[in-house]
């Protein structure tokens, strides 16, 4: 397993940005799928995106499309967040996969951060 922590959550205002990070604790490109998910309070973890290992190919749920962008690069995944919203509110996670393509399922993935809180006022 990899070890991966994420960074960049805080407070930002309705139509703001952040820029999250999750870094590795080894070279996670080429070898795995990255992808973001994120969690409220009482309800199940949300698939966001997915990046290929490659990253040729980034995967977006509808929730997000148009407004978050999936990048890597060597032991890096970072989620780019523009236009938030209140709705976005949530802790946010990274997660490895083994192989390319994309799941909304956890129990896909093999590694996952400890979390960071995001959190957007009206």
């Amino acid at each position: 397993q990899v070890q991966l922590e994420e960074s960049g959550g805080g407070l930002v205002q309705a139509g703001g940005s952040l820029r999250l990070s999750c870094v590795a604790s080894r070279r996670t490109f080429g070898i795995y799928s990255m992808a973001w998910f994120r969690q409220t309070p009482g309800k199940e973890r949300e698939w966001l995106a997915t990046i290929t290992r490659s990253g040729s190919t980034t995967f977006y749920a509808d929730s997000v499309k148009g407004r978050f962008t999936i990048s890597r690069n060597y032991a890096t995944a970072n989620l780019q967040m523009n236009n938030l919203k209140p709705d976005d509110t949530a802790i946010y996670y990274c997660a490895t996969k083994r192989g390319d393509g994309t799941s909304a399922y956890e129990s896909d993935y093999d590694s996952w951060g400890q979390g960071t809180q995001v959190t957007v006022s009206s």
